[in-house]
């Protein structure tokens, strides 16, 4: 096995009897295709063998975020992978994260720090300079571990940006990258997908594609083999695995809500007691670290849904008004929506709201934007008045992984705001540092991640319930959300050393792609100009 910090040990470990540094792209035909959960699941079949190994995404778009223990903001999806690798996150993982704030704009984080705003268009200027970024990290990660499995960002057939590509088939050229493309069954027109991505591509880039792996696959697989055996025909390219569709993987996902079914996140175990918990976990149209609903929605009993309009919040027991990426606006959305209103009357029945971070901010009273970070300097918005905060945003953003106690319980959280409690805080939520507010029915904190503590989080759901009136609510006391995760890591690494071509996968990551594959014409006439 790998040390334990998960790094290369000695001179390299043995794929397939030949000592190796290796390295593979997972490409997508979309976004959400499966690459995050794919590259988790090679990084989670490659340890089981005794392979140091560790994941990269050279740019992420994601406001689902953690901070990493040496002090940076990386995307979630990395630091899930980096879970299945047995490795600590940091941000070498993802070098460059962009938050989006508007349909417009985003914030740029480079090595794990804020580095200012730019637009699609003017992102542009700044890819020379991060390539150089990307390259050292990735070369970085190269020399420490067996084998760096990275995940491209969403599809390599988007042409129209290939001159300035920093994660598809940009990264693959300048590392000397074989590609795999992932293609999600479940959308539709797979197989034209997968051809469509090698056929648009240049024919340098078409020599990257070393085959194919087609995700959440449902029905007899051998329906399916004369369209792979096509696929091969017309592409010169194999499928190395058809992964089924799993019902148990929810957890970490690049986007929580593309996890979603129905509304409802996860599948929900029968309750413990006589009755159900729902929680409404209000969808901001920039909601960020969404992820801080699936530790509640882990526990038997409790049922969490996503909801965007007043009618969820009046059949709900309790409220969570999760992060944002845009506070300001999103407190917007949520009037225009009539969700303040019915939030409000929710909290005045007595009944539970729960903030986190941007969430939190807008129970108060006021939130002041001095420097401009979400809106015009100067900016004051009245807050939902249900907490007696004032906020104020600070140019820099908070980053941190502190540590305290909550209701005589352990926690443990990262901090990412803007920010900061400069009135009325109230009762502290947290003991140690003080940061958080109770306020019985209402209360909130900037710590995301509390609920994953499996201590605080049986308290808080005992609260939750006694504040709804949920009496026959009996909270589980065995719940783990560790254990959780592990147990979807290890399903996501069972599903690729059942169900891929493992040996190929093994040849690929250690000899890159075959040298003899056609060129599809139709990528004769592409240029990266």
């Amino acid at each position: 096995m790998p040390p334990a910090d998960g790094s290369r040990a000695g001179p390299g470990s043995i794929l397939l009897g030949v000592d190796v540094n290796g390295a593979l792209l997972v490409a997508g035909t979309t976004s959400d295709a499966g690459k995050s959960a794919v590259v988790a699941g090679i990084c989670r079949w490659l340890v089981r063998r005794g392979v140091s190994v560790a994941p990269f995404k050279a740019q992420n778009m994601s406001n689902n975020s953690i901070v990493t223990p040496d002090g940076g903001e990386i995307g979630r999806a990395q630091a899930m992978q980096a879970h299945a690798c047995g490795i600590a996150p940091s941000v070498d993982l993802n070098p460059v994260l962009l938050k989006p704030g508007s349909d417009r704009t985003s914030q740029v984080v480079v090595r794990g720090k804020a580095d200012g705003q730019v637009s699609a268009l003017s992102y542009r200027t700044r890819t020379a300079a991060l390539a150089d970024v990307v390259a050292a990290s990735l070369t970085d990660l190269r020399s420490r571990y067996d084998v760096v499995v990275c995940e491209g960002a969403g599809s390599p057939a988007e042409i129209n940006l290939r001159a300035t590509d920093l994660a598809n088939m940009g990264l693959a050229q300048r590392a000397d990258l074989p590609v795999i493309v992932v293609g999600d069954i479940d959308r539709g027109g797979v197989l034209a997908h997968l051809y469509g991505t090698v056929a648009v591509l240049d024919p340098a880039d078409q020599a990257r594609i070393a085959g194919f792996v087609i995700n959440k696959f449902r029905g007899d697989p051998r329906l399916l083999e004369p369209g792979l055996d096509q696929l091969r025909a017309l592409t010169g390219r194999p499928t190395f695995g058809v992964l089924p569709w799993a019902d148990g993987l929810w957890l970490d996902a690049e986007d929580s809500l593309s996890a979603v079914a129905d509304g409802i996140l996860g599948r929900p175990a029968a309750p413990r007691g006589e009755q159900w918990l729902r929680v409404a976990v209000v969808r901001f149209p920039r909601i960020s670290n969404a992820t801080d609903a699936e530790a509640l929605a882990c526990e038997p009993g409790v049922a969490v849904r996503y909801v965007t309009e007043p009618s969820r919040i009046l059949d709900a027991d309790v409220v969570v008004l999760p992060g944002s990426k845009a506070t300001v606006s999103d407190l917007a959305w949520l009037r225009a929506q009539g969700l303040a209103d019915a939030i409000t009357a929710h909290a005045a029945a007595g009944k539970p709201v729960l903030g986190i971070c941007g969430g939190y901010q807008m129970l108060g009273r006021r939130i002041r934007d001095p420097h401009g970070v979400e809106a015009a300097p100067g900016t004051e918005v009245d807050g939902l008045g249900l907490l007696g905060l004032e906020i104020a945003f600070d140019a820099d953003k908070h980053l941190g992984t502190p540590t305290g106690n909550a209701w005589g319980a352990p926690v443990t959280g990262y901090e990412i705001h803007h920010g900061r409690v400069v009135a009325g805080p109230g009762t502290p939520l947290l003991d140690d540092p003080g940061e958080g507010t109770d306020a019985g029915c209402v209360l909130g904190s900037h710590w995301h991640g509390l609920a994953e503590n499996d201590a605080f989080r049986r308290l808080l759901l005992t609260r939750l319930a006694a504040h709804a009136g949920r009496d026959g609510f009996a909270v589980a006391d065995d719940t783990s959300f560790a254990y959780e995760r592990t147990r979807q890591l290890d399903l996501l690494g069972d599903l690729v050393e059942q169900h891929t071509d493992t040996a190929a996968l093994e040849q690929v990551i250690r000899d890159g792609a075959p040298r003899d594959l056609p060129v599809l014409a139709s990528g004769m006439a592409v240029s990266r100009a």
